[in-house]
């Protein structure tokens, strides 16, 4: 459950949105957003919060965030033909927010909700397009790495998981070697996908991870839930084959994928993982716990 939004956060969240959007009034509701359980969308993290204030979305991210490299991602995402892949922020640099944290502020976009038809053949040419951009301005590496190793430290804590953070030191380690770097989102699944009002074509949401990495990580989550039969066969292949025919240079052209995402597939698995634990989602988390198993 989402604790109730106090009065001293609704009031800040509302005079962010109103320098965006002069409807908001002082009585305009400030709605937290829930992430809903789709294929492939981990349970939301619990370190960031998101605010829905009539057109605006208020982010304010987690503990610790770098402000340099939160620009940097800003910055990188508007840059030429990039910005035909990525929601547009409202402003381009993030801004003070209260218990010390920083903020982004982002139009309301229409996301996929769980009656939708996933668009994985739309997916997958948009994740080859990205990979395929040239590296023009300075983004920071990409956030899979610091995300695995905060999962391991998170399950070193508890007695009955302490297999599955061995198994996460050895994919780290195994990770550190990446084959080729490229653009890449660095924590997609299908939650990761919006459209404005007016526009039906999917773009990229959430820049916390986005960077200069191994696209493999980007394949991750579809590719890992596929091989735990948690992802239908059919629509693993309208991913696969979209993105093959867009040129993405994740895996080869042809042949099993797997040798080349087995690892990223199984680190997201435990991120899953962790991010379920985290949120109290017992059921999904054993789920999750038990795919772990059978691809350790």
């Amino acid at each position: 459950m989402h604790a109730p939004v106090s009065p001293q956060l609704q009031n800040w969240v509302r005079e962010v949105a109103v320098a965006q959007d002069p409807r908001v009034m002082p009585t305009t509701p400030v709605v937290p957003l829930i992430t809903r359980g789709l294929p492939t969308r981990p349970v939301a993290p619990t370190h960031s919060q998101v605010y829905i204030c009539a057109g605006v979305i208020v982010k304010i991210h987690g503990e610790g965030t770098d402000a340099g490299r939160l620009s940097r991602r800003l910055t990188c995402i508007g840059g030429p033909d990039l910005d035909r892949l990525w929601i547009q922020p409202l402003r381009y640099a993030p801004l003070p927010a209260p218990g010390d944290r920083l903020a982004t502020v982002w139009p309301r976009v229409t996301v996929l909700s769980t009656i939708d038809q996933p668009p994985w053949a739309d997916t997958g040419r948009l994740l080859a397009r990205l990979h395929r951009m040239p590296v023009l301005d300075d983004p920071p590496r990409l956030g899979g790495h610091s995300r695995l190793a905060r999962a391991i430290a998170y399950l070193r804590g508890r007695d009955d998981l302490g297999w599955l953070a061995d198994r996460g030191d050895a994919w780290a380690d195994e990770l550190r070697h990446e084959r080729h770097t490229t653009l890449a989102h660095g924590d997609f699944h299908l939650g990761q996908l919006g459209h404005t009002p007016l526009r039906r074509s999917w773009k990229l949401l959430d820049i916390d991870n986005f960077g200069i990495g191994d696209p493999a990580w980007d394949l991750s989550a579809p590719a890992g839930f596929h091989a735990a039969g948690l992802l239908e066969e059919d629509a693993w292949q309208v991913f696969l084959e979209a993105y093959r025919e867009a040129e993405g240079p994740a895996v080869p052209a042809d042949g099993d994928p797997w040798p080349v995402l087995s690892t990223t597939a199984r680190a997201a698995l435990l991120i899953a993982v962790v991010q379920a634990l985290r949120a109290e989602a017992d059921e999904v988390a054993r789920e999750l716990i038990a795919a772990c198993r059978r691809l350790a």
